[in-house]
């Protein structure tokens, strides 16, 4: 498996609008627009900084994993996510070592890339995502 770069960090918020106050006015990062992704109940706002970027995650719905994780621990960093060179075997390679996966094959995220979680459990207690951006 090769690991590119940090992708990106995702942070929970409650309300984008809110939330990019501090990373776009404050640090003065680039607002790059929002997108829905209904199928992960979720909205995301990408801020590029540098080669990687901030995404931050509003849920759609109540009972979306965004919402449910706010609920639990509050907004703050909900994941890191590491663009790699090929998902497929990267996923092949972590199941052949043991390590738990949430996503067994890839699925869909913002953007357009190919996404796929890792268990916190198998993690050390941080939500990683692998992604691929073709």
């Amino acid at each position: 498996m090769k690991v590119l770069k940090i992708d990106h960090l995702g942070i929970a918020v409650k309300s984008i609008e809110n939330g990019k106050n501090f990373w776009s006015d404050v640090l003065g990062m680039e607002f790059a627009g929002t997108e829905t992704v209904e199928a992960q109940k979720v909205t995301t706002a990408f801020l590029p900084v540098g080669e990687s970027e901030v995404e931050l995650l509003e849920s759609t719905s109540d009972d979306g994993p965004v919402a449910k994780y706010i609920d639990k621990k509050g907004e703050g960093i909900q994941h890191v996510a590491f663009r790699v060179e090929n998902i497929e075997e990267a996923l092949e390679e972590l199941k052949a070592k043991g390590i738990r996966l949430i996503d067994e094959t890839p699925r869909r995220g913002a953007g357009g890339a190919k996404i796929a979680f890792l268990h916190p459990k198998a993690t050390s207690g941080v939500l990683v995502e692998l992604c691929q951006r073709d």
